[in-house]
């Protein structure tokens, strides 16, 4: 993997010679930069673009790096574990059970029940499962109250709605209109989320955000611009990452 070195940082990125690439791009996220280039780009024009984003490459991938230390953790999903759910860090407290299934419900913070006969080795991974499948079902039926409160009366009624697990994306709206919301959005306050919903409904009637997009979703939350500011300032904070304590 080639290297640009700016000063004392490096910044490892990958190259990708495109057909359809009219122009170059880089494109910097928290797992990787990738720069993009026509496939007729020669080797001086690549180095004389990273050359001249070289200040912006650095900021970027210090934010990143910032993001990512910001991100909520979790080492165990044991009694005391904090985990994001719409907006705040709720804490998680688990207790023994005699059932057969890991049970979740939510009283002022996650009540996790956990049957005795699940060894140790396996707590993690399937309480991890259980509150996943919980949050995913719980986002669900936030959306489809949202869906009609704000979608129906407006005539704006999706063929199907859809929760996955999307990479970069917070939601799409297909020429099918099938909207996709991204699952992560659970971990958003419910004034955000119903942004996010309001936003993909609205593109059931305008497929670009022109003008009349940007006033439907105006005439539907006059304050839609905070609360899409804050989607783009937090998403660090709507994940539930898993990560192996330092022995």
């Amino acid at each position: 993997m080639p290297v640009l070195t700016v000063g004392t940082t490096e910044i490892p990125y990958t190259l990708r010679r495109s057909q359809k690439a009219r122009s170059a791009r880089i494109t910097v996220t928290p797992e990787a930069v990738e720069v993009v280039v026509p496939e007729a780009a020669s080797d001086s024009e690549i180095t004389e673009l990273l050359h001249r984003r070289r200040e912006w490459l650095v900021e970027q991938t210090r934010h990143m790096a910032d993001r990512i230390a910001a991100t909520p953790k979790v080492f165990r999903f044991a009694s005391g574990a904090k985990v994001p759910y719409r907006g705040r860090l709720m804490r998680l407290t688990v207790e023994p059970s005699d059932g057969t299934l890991v049970e979740v419900s939510f009283r002022n913070g996650f009540i996790i029940r956990c049957p005795r006969s699940i060894p140790e080795t396996s707590r993690d991974t399937l309480i991890e499962t259980a509150l996943r499948l919980w949050l995913r079902k719980r986002l669900r039926e936030d959306v489809m109250a949202i869906v009609r409160q704000h979608g129906e009366p407006n005539g704006l009624k999706p063929r199907r709605v859809e929760i996955k697990d999307q990479k970069h994306l917070w939601g799409s709206c297909g020429q099918d209109r099938v909207v996709n919301l991204n699952w992560h959005l659970i971990f958003a306050p419910k004034a955000v989320l119903e942004y996010a919903v309001v936003h993909e409904l609205c593109h059931l009637r305008h497929r670009t955000h022109d003008r009349a997009f940007w006033g439907l979703v105006g005439s539907i939350l006059p304050d839609w611009e905070a609360k899409k500011a804050w989607l783009e300032q937090n998403e660090h904070f709507l994940t539930l990452q898993r990560v192996e304590p330092n022995l």
